[in-house]
């Protein structure tokens, strides 16, 4: 017996030949992103104000609203973008890449679990936009973050403030939050409604250049890469080069896309967005076992073979050695990795010039690949503490 309680790919495909198994979709479920495994609930707790640190999470959503519910933002899908800003508290005693949800059956605690301590619900994009402006008055810059797979409006919310806190971003954090079904068995809900958050995405991205951001950065993670490659596509078709222009770089973590469509997807676009950084890493549980349900050896977040991207003007950072659990989320999870992104300025001009192979600053190791540049982390340098 299997101390894991996995299913191992022979067994997954044998169990239903020609069909998606279902033991397969149940172990894609065990495997994904870590912080979907605990259901988080948004608990606006104002007495927590001044508590602990504090981040505020502007969002736009085309999730279904009930405002009769408890949660209001749920798996639905509306055609209509719906802006938010939740101001959310980091407890005192919070580690970074760590994040304590607040049950939802009972009170939450501020000094050891993420609250709210107030929640916006905008009545339009006016209003939205207008305190985007106020927000961009004192950090002008802005990063919009897509969450992957399985993923509540909470846990999506919450995943940014602790990423804008442990990275000490500086910028507005804006959160898409699409209409994920946030259920272990929602795959295939999720890809489709990938596929449906299209047009939300191009609006939020519009309405922050409208709001005056100086520079935009876009994060996405899992299936929210889909999305964000998607739209980026989709505003290149549309002639909306402008936007484009406008995001000043784009990060993938543990992208779930085909290798074929993502080279599809990356022509469309043409320029991409400068830096391109994608997050990988060989030991994704989660990618390995999405790759298997489409036919394919790889995804894009799990590439083995980086030479496959080698035209294209990326840059690959291998997370492998880090990886614990799942692998899904090493970047948002690990101390370490969160301290590199937070200094990716530092990571791109450290090997800008240095692209012999030789260890860099962060203890990588460099191989240049026609466009694409990939870099293999080690763990034995002790980037946390730099």
């Amino acid at each position: 017996m299997r101390s894991s309680g996995l299913p191992t790919r022979r067994e997954a495909y044998e169990e239903a030949p020609g069909l998606i198994p279902r033991r397969a979709i149940l172990a894609l479920s065990v495997a994904s992103l870590a912080a979907c495994a605990a259901r988080g609930a948004i608990k606006i707790v104002p007495e927590a104000r001044g508590l602990g640190a504090s981040e505020q999470v502007f969002i736009g959503t085309t999730r279904g609203f009930d405002q009769e519910e408890a949660e209001p933002f749920g798996r639905g899908r509306t055609a209509t973008l719906r802006f938010v800003r939740v101001d959310v508290s980091i407890p005192p005693g919070h580690r970074p890449g760590e994040i304590d949800w607040p049950a939802k059956k009972h009170k939450a605690d501020p000094e050891t679990e993420f609250v709210a301590t107030a929640q916006e619900i905008y009545d339009g994009p006016g209003a939205f936009r207008a305190d985007l402006v106020r927000a961009l008055r004192t950090r002008r810059d802005a990063v919009i973050f897509i969450h992957g797979f399985n993923n509540t409006f909470a846990e999506g919310t919450y995943r940014l403030a602790q990423l804008g806190h442990d990275l000490q971003i500086g910028a507005v954090l804006v959160h898409y939050s699409w209409p994920s079904r946030a259920s272990p068995l929602g795959y295939v809900y999720d890809r489709d409604s990938a596929l449906f958050a299209r047009d939300g995405l191009e609006e939020l991205i519009g309405q922050v250049r409208a709001a005056g951001a100086r520079r935009v950065t876009i994060i996405a993670h899992s299936i929210g890469c889909m999305v964000a490659m998607e739209t980026l596509r989709q505003m290149a078709i549309g002639g909306k080069r402008g936007l484009i222009a406008g995001i000043d770089g784009v990060v993938l973590m543990s992208p779930d896309i085909d290798i074929d469509v993502f080279h599809e997807q990356a022509r469309r676009i043409g320029r991409l967005p400068q830096p391109f950084l994608i997050f990988t890493s060989k030991k994704d549980k989660a990618l390995a076992l999405s790759a298997r349900l489409t036919g394919q050896r790889d995804r894009v977040g799990n590439l083995r073979d980086p030479s496959e991207l080698a035209d294209l003007e990326v840059t690959l950072i291998d997370t492998t050695a880090f990886s614990t659990g799942g692998g899904h989320f090493n970047v948002g999870n690990s101390p370490a990795l969160l301290s590199i992104l937070g200094r990716i300025g530092d990571v791109d001009s450290a090997f800008a010039s240095d692209r012999t192979g030789r260890p860099g600053l962060l203890g990588g190791v460099v191989l240049s690949l026609q466009s694409a540049t990939q870099i293999i982390l080690s763990p034995v340098t002790a980037i946390a503490d730099q």
